[in-house]
């Protein structure tokens, strides 16, 4: 019996894997062959797996949804058929970092019985997956399992909401998204601790992996939490809102309960991408498309009216004019010097902040008599300027479409939107909604006060900045140990690979580490000048702010007419170098004028950049660098000029906290 036995235990270890859970692996590979997701589907679940290079990425992970009627898409899946296509063409973007995306990737549908589907998606540069449903009639999603399952235990770079107090606790789902980042071992994060996206995670050979969504439209946005087993995220989403109350000043709703689903869906419906972007090093997280090409594409085509450029803006500075012989503050005599000042430079908006409807209101019609619009509209017009109005998110949404009809005939050209502090369902098709009416009424939107962008800029051009960002207003208020500089050379390899962001850059108070303190109302920033330059053409914001007071800008000349200068969309960008908190060199292009520009972190840092990208010829370089003593006075920089060519390499020296800005032209 025992030599029996012994002759049979090959066989029955052979069949026992299949008779236990039978499995199909299918693979798809990008164009280029570099990237493969196997989707392994058997008797029991979804898994799938991202390699690159042969590197695994993302090893096996589970994925599903649920619904409140007992229905799941991925467990128990029965394959129905399966379907593949390849894309290889250009996407000509109206408002953008490039002129032109190649979009090339090979896709694989998978049709379940059940009534959904599973898309895959390879890319030269990283995968997405979606699920699809078919079913007829509404439902409602309990909850999704999204997963990514390390090899190892990677570095991680996560930003994790403060969460703000609600009902006497700290509400993880009720954050601005603006914090910065912290670097660690997957193993070593709080594990009661989520993150918003993106994240970003180390993978094998130094390559990062980007994690994120796209096409978020009428859906909760995604966090991430530790995963259940191993090293691994996984997703977490804000659930449905039951019960809300209007809070400070009627401008935001709080969620005072939530219901035992995430989302109500109405039958056939796509959901949103999960999104891993793929880079060999830091530097090319710089300039991906993977979002933008994975979103829905604009339903209309004239977008002669979208004007991007730059704003003066009030808030950040906190009205705070002198040297004049009216009190500065809301009202026309002010606003007159701003625009004043817009003209003079060639700056295209100016901002109208919070204050100019009447406090505690939350009535956008309701304006202070302090105020009067048509006159500021007319004064803006003959100077060549053009207005935005910055609107609670609960006062804009109570009669959004009255709002945008009534100021868009007064001549108004765009909302900034703010405190909408959530991404569950209801605020995501808020912001959807804001993007479509908008867009009917020929309005630019710059959500403020809102989460990461996931595509809706491509959907609704007019969409045209996201805050979701650390930016410069934290430092009016920021606490000691707050370090600004190291997010700078954090940001772009994370939050930007999302898309453009609200930062509001351009202070003329610069100060080293030791000497920065928070002042709310004549606020300064952390390291050099040449940094706050430097910034205009490393962030993406097609709408981008000058945060600091005209009359500082008015004695600081020479770098105001630079910054009013440089432009805000662009038709090629290219990164030279970079290490994620370290430093970032890039190089922009638009109108055959270059842009170079650089960041380093604390260290003083040398760089080498290649010209190569130039054209044939002779061409001059207008160079701001930080000035001899830069490292101990923030303010001092030096501008000269120079001829270069496309065989010329420029050495330059960035102090601590310091940075670089190069104008190339013919």
């Amino acid at each position: 019996m025992k030599r029996m036995m012994k002759r049979l235990l090959p066989v029955l270890m052979a069949i026992a894997p299949l008779t236990i859970c039978a499995q199909k692996v299918y693979e798809l590979k990008d164009i280029s062959g570099k990237v493969q997701v196997n989707v392994i589907v058997n008797d029991k679940n979804v898994e799938y797996s991202v390699l690159h290079d042969n590197d695994v990425m993302v090893a096996p992970s589970p994925i599903f949804m649920k619904l409140t009627d007992g229905t799941a898409f991925g467990l128990n899946p029965k394959v129905k058929k399966i379907s593949r296509r390849s894309v290889n063409e250009t996407i000509y973007p109206p408002i953008y970092k490039k002129k032109s995306i190649k979009e090339q990737f090979n896709e694989l549908t998978i049709d379940f019985k059940g009534g959904y589907s599973l898309v895959f998606r390879a890319y030269e540069d990283g995968a997405a997956y979606r699920f699809v449903s078919e079913l007829k009639k509404p439902f409602m999603v309990e909850s999704e399992q999204a997963s990514f399952c390390f090899p190892n235990d990677p570095k991680v770079f996560v930003a994790s909401p403060k969460g703000r107090m609600n009902e006497g606790k700290k509400d993880p789902f009720y954050s601005s998204f603006q914090n910065t980042y912290l670097e660690t071992a997957l193993s070593a994060w709080d594990k009661e601790q989520i993150a918003f996206l993106p994240v970003l995670v180390e993978g094998k050979n130094g390559k990062k992996i980007c994690i994120t969504e796209a096409d978020l439209m009428n859906y909760p946005g995604m966090y991430v939490k530790h995963g259940e087993h191993g090293y691994s995220l996984d997703g977490i989403f804000a659930a449905y809102p039951k019960t809300i109350v209007d809070e400070v000043r009627g401008l935001k709703g709080v969620v005072k309960s939530r219901e035992p689903y995430i989302a109500k869906v109405e039958g056939n419906t796509a959901f949103p991408w999960r999104v891993m972007v793929i880079a060999k090093d830091d530097a090319e997280l710089l300039c991906n498309d993977m979002v933008y090409k994975l979103a829905t594409p604009a339903q209309f085509t004239d977008f002669s009216w979208i004007k991007p450029g730059k704003v003066a803006w009030d808030w950040w500075n906190d009205w705070n004019l002198y040297n004049v012989d009216f009190r500065a503050g809301i009202n026309n005599e002010t606003y007159k010097y701003y625009i004043d000042f817009a003209s003079k430079f060639g700056i295209e908006y100016v901002i109208l902040d919070e204050g100019w409807a009447v406090p505690g209101k939350a009535d956008l019609f309701e304006v202070i008599p302090e105020i009067d619009l048509k006159e500021l509209i007319s004064y803006a017009k003959s100077k060549n300027v053009d207005l935005i109005l910055w609107a609670g998110y609960r006062a804009f949404e109570k009669d959004m479409d009255r709002v945008c009809k009534h100021y868009a005939a007064m001549g108004i050209k765009g909302f900034k939107i703010d405190f909408m502090d959530r991404d569950d369902q209801q605020v995501v098709e808020f912001n959807r909604k804001a993007a479509e009416t908008g867009a009917k009424y020929k309005l630019l939107i710059d959500l403020h006060g809102t989460f990461k962008p996931t595509g809706l800029q491509r959907t609704y051009p007019n969409t045209i900045n996201f805050e979701g960002v650390h930016g410069l207003e934290e430092m009016k208020w920021a606490e000691p140990g707050t370090d600004q500089v190291i997010y700078d050379v954090t940001v772009p390899f994370i939050r930007m690979v999302a898309g453009p962001l609200d930062y509001t850059q351009g202070a003329m108070n610069n100060v080293i580490m030791k000497n920065f303190h928070a002042v709310y109302t004549e606020p300064m920033s952390q390291g050099t000048r040449c940094r706050q330059l430097a910034l205009y053409t490393i962030f993406d914001s097609p709408i981008n702010m000058l945060c600091d007071a005209p009359t500082n800008y008015l004695k600081e000349e020479e770098c105001t007419k630079f910054i009013a200068a440089i432009p805000t969309v662009w038709n090629q960008t290219l990164p030279i170098s970079g290490k994620v908190g370290e430093h970032i060199v890039m190089a922009r292009e638009k109108d055959g004028i270059w842009y170079v520009g650089g960041l380093t972190d604390w260290k003083e840092r040398d760089v080498e950049v290649d010209l190569s990208f130039l054209a044939d010829g002779e061409f001059n370089a207008e160079i701001f660098r930080d000035g001899i003593n830069a490292d101990r006075v923030g303010k001092d920089y030096k501008r000269e000029v120079i001829r270069v060519s496309a065989n010329k390499k420029l050495n330059l020296h960035m102090a601590p906290g310091g940075g670089f800005v190069i104008r190339i032209t013919k």
